[in-house]
């Protein structure tokens, strides 16, 4: 008897499997192109993309402004580390500051290459800035914030904090969104307090109204640097710039990353006021940071949601996708969270991996980000048209996946 030839995805994961590492698993998916919102895996299976690489693909895939902002800027140079300038670092952190509200007097950026980078950067600023009266530093439970020994050090996740402290670094965690257990956790010992304005890895859990004015408030009356982690959050992902512009308040210290490239790596730590200032020469430092390809990402991807208006369209798809979910009429759905095109779909049962592959068998790439949350955050640039296939779809969908779990 013949056996069965091996597809192209089974090819790819046996490879996988024998020389990657097993922090991720084996994905069930291999990926091979995508082309706006669809990308097609590696035995020719079309996905509307929902995920968009962990909320990062903000324009899509293959975008025509992205792929010349790399192309032309690879044809010029693409890399000259921090010895020297180049233009479009500094182009780039002349909008981002713009896009703050500052001509850059009193704001200034440092670039990385990813969110834990930035987070690092931020740690280090707060540190130096609030120098040794200073150690503690006060984060909430369930957050995240990277997986670097400092960034790790801020997550309030013990299952994938734990097996890898002590960490030298005071951290206290408070719960999230509780603003008196805050009050009582900060003082004059505390450098700095790290938070999310909607924590994205624990499901989409979005803050009390005001909580963020609160945070504001306690750190203006101790002296703490309020540190805002928008990695997930920021460059349009709600329908604002930055989320934080939604609540009235501006932090001391912002880091951003995820959509911000569009794909090409780059993380940024952004420092106000006294924080612009507050590293010296020799500080910190990236030999990969700010590099000219993804700097020219960047700003392709910034220009790219401004000349297409897509922060109002990320406002009306998300209420779109958002009531779409609603009406799915199923007794998996317990409702649905957040803000834009960052929506956690609450489940009534730990099922979310079940959905993910169901999803999945029908055409769709989800994110089971927690036992009872499926995260869907699609790229910017999706349409009223795409969302109506994935909401006409969940019904099926649902019942597929809870239908698997009873036979």
């Amino acid at each position: 008897m013949t056996a069965a030839p091996v597809s192209s995805t089974a090819a790819l994961t046996a490879r996988f499997d024998a020389h990657l590492m097993p922090n991720y698993g084996t994905p069930p998916i291999a990926l091979v192109r995508g082309e706006g919102r669809r990308v097609w895996d590696a035995d020719g299976t079309r996905y509307l993309d929902l995920v968009a690489g962990i909320a990062v693909s903000a324009l899509g895939h293959a975008h025509p402004a992205l792929v010349k902002a790399v192309s032309d800027q690879v044809a010029t140079i693409a890399h000259t580390s921090n010895l020297y300038v180049h233009e479009r670092e500094v182009e780039l952190a002349e909008r981002l500051t713009a896009l703050l509200g500052s001509d850059g007097g009193d704001t200034r950026v440092f670039f990385a290459n990813s969110g834990t980078e930035a987070n690092e950067a931020a740690l280090k600023l707060v540190r130096r800035a609030a120098g040794t009266g200073r150690p503690r530093v006060v984060s909430t439970v369930d957050g995240f914030h990277g997986r670097t020994s400092g960034a790790l050090a801020l997550t309030g996740k013990p299952a994938i904090r734990d097996p890898f402290g002590p960490f030298g670094l005071d951290v206290v965690f408070v719960p999230y969104g509780d603003a008196d257990a805050l009050r009582a956790a900060v003082d004059t010992t505390c450098a700095a307090v790290f938070v999310e304005p909607t924590q994205g890895e624990a499901g989409i859990v979005e803050a009390p109204e005001g909580y963020l004015r609160a945070v504001r408030s306690i750190c203006d009356a101790t002296g703490a640097a309020f540190v805002l982690d928008e990695i997930q959050s920021g460059i349009g992902r709600t329908g604002r710039w930055f989320a934080h512009q939604q609540a009235g308040v501006l932090p001391d210290v912002l880091t951003l990353a995820k959509g911000l490239g569009g794909g090409l790596p780059i993380g940024a730590c952004i420092g106000f006021g006294r924080f612009a200032t507050a590293f010296a020469k020799g500080d910190h430092g990236s030999t990969f940071g700010g590099n000219p390809v993804s700097c020219a990402a960047a700003l392709a991807v910034l220009a790219t949601i401004e000349a297409d208006a897509l922060l109002d369209a990320v406002t009306a798809n998300g209420d779109l996708l958002a009531r779409g979910i609603a009406a799915a009429g199923h007794p998996l759905v317990a409702g649905v969270r957040g803000t834009g095109l960052w929506r956690g779909i609450r489940l009534t049962a730990p099922e979310a991996p079940r959905v993910q592959a169901a999803a999945a068998a029908h055409g769709f790439l989800v994110n089971a980000v927690a036992p009872d949350v499926i995260r869907i955050a699609p790229p910017l640039t999706i349409t009223p048209g795409e969302i109506g296939e994935f909401t006409a779809a969940l019904p099926a969908i649902l019942r597929d996946a809870t239908d698997e779990e009873t036979t």
